[in-house]
């Protein structure tokens, strides 16, 4: 069978319609054909090289939606017509003590959708059925894909960090990522402050439900605040004043990709037994828990549609932050 994907042929290229074959899903696969996809900054990096694994020709797309239409031997075939969403994970080794732990999203073996894979930005894609995520009823495939990446990537420090209802909560950068960290630190039942560079998105963070909006210059006047800070901004900030800002044995998350190091001083950490975390994205049981969470709150991405034909016009503009807040690519109705 032929399909249709979009791929850049090499470092900065734009991405042109080709044709390629579908590869047989193996076993433990099942095939999507792509309604959805969304467009996350990891693909420009990608597209890019920044991170130095890129192959080409490239096919981006992380945050897919799709309906399974053909599965591996082992896989049930009753699955065939449901909608299921995938990130940035396309499959694990499911036998590791990450995988059987819980933290498959840790393992070693560990397939990137776009890293040697053909991602997204298709009518088809193969992938592991257990990093297929099953959408509940309720949840609109129309916008769902971003929960795959960014929605996961800030759901992620509240349950696998067992975030208190009751802790403070602040969230750097009303982004693609920050604004729905907001919702979810807000359904949670956490105070929530969200810190950002634009004073102008102020309502708007209070929409997504921050309880309060402070710009970023003022953090060394909220000493002592947080409980949690989730960082989504992916640039250099005054970590002195970050970490000064944190309650004793406060948090900071960091999910933005700072390429230079982060700056910490030994005592910014010891004296009020303050830590740093990370976490690249999170297991199939959390996945399945964030898209039931949404549905149960009314937790959804502000997303601006395009069709897959437009996909080069989304990468222009996501480049220069053109866009609340994040680019969906229809490839297919409903």
């Amino acid at each position: 069978m032929g399909i249709t994907v979009w791929q850049a042929s090499e470092a900065g290229a734009k991405l042109q319609a080709a044709e390629r074959p579908l590869l047989e899903p193996a076993a433990n696969e099942l095939v999507l054909e792509v309604l959805h996809c969304g467009l996350c900054h990891s693909d420009l990096s990608m597209l890019n090289n920044h991170w130095g694994i890129t192959s080409y020709p490239l096919i981006p797309g992380h945050e897919v939606v799709g309906r399974v239409v053909s599965v591996g031997s082992a896989v049930n075939p009753d699955v065939i017509g449901e909608l299921r969403g995938l990130g940035w994970i396309s499959g694990s080794c499911c036998h590791c003590i990450q995988c059987l732990g819980g933290t498959g999203n840790l393992c070693a073996s560990l397939e990137a959708t776009i890293v040697g894979r053909q991602g997204g930005f298709a009518s088809h894609v193969t992938a592991h059925q257990d990093w297929a995520i099953p959408l509940p009823e309720g949840i609109d495939p129309g916008v769902a894909g971003p929960l795959f990446c960014a929605g996961i990537t800030v759901f992620s420090p509240l349950i696998d960090e067992a975030v208190s209802p009751t802790a403070h909560v602040a969230v750097i950068g009303i982004g693609g990522l920050g604004h729905i960290a907001l919702q979810f630190a807000r359904a949670w039942g956490c105070e929530v402050t969200a810190i950002t560079t634009n004073l102008s998105k102020t309502e708007e963070a209070k929409r997504f439900g921050a309880h309060q909006v402070e710009s970023i210059d003022q953090l060394s006047n909220l000493a002592g605040k947080f409980d949690l800070i989730i960082n989504t901004v992916n640039h250099s900030l005054d970590w002195a004043a970050v970490m000064a800002s944190l309650a004793p044995l406060g948090r900071l998350h960091q999910l933005g990709a700072v390429i230079e190091p982060i700056q910490v001083g030994a005592f910014d950490l010891i004296m009020a037994r303050r830590s740093i975390t990370g976490s690249p994205t999170s297991s199939p049981a959390s996945l399945l828990k964030m898209v039931n969470f949404c549905v149960r709150h009314n937790i959804r991405p502000q997303v601006e549609h395009l069709p897959i034909n437009r996909v080069n016009e989304a990468v222009e503009r996501l480049q220069r932050g053109d866009v609340r807040y994040r680019f969906v690519l229809d490839l297919i109705g409903n």
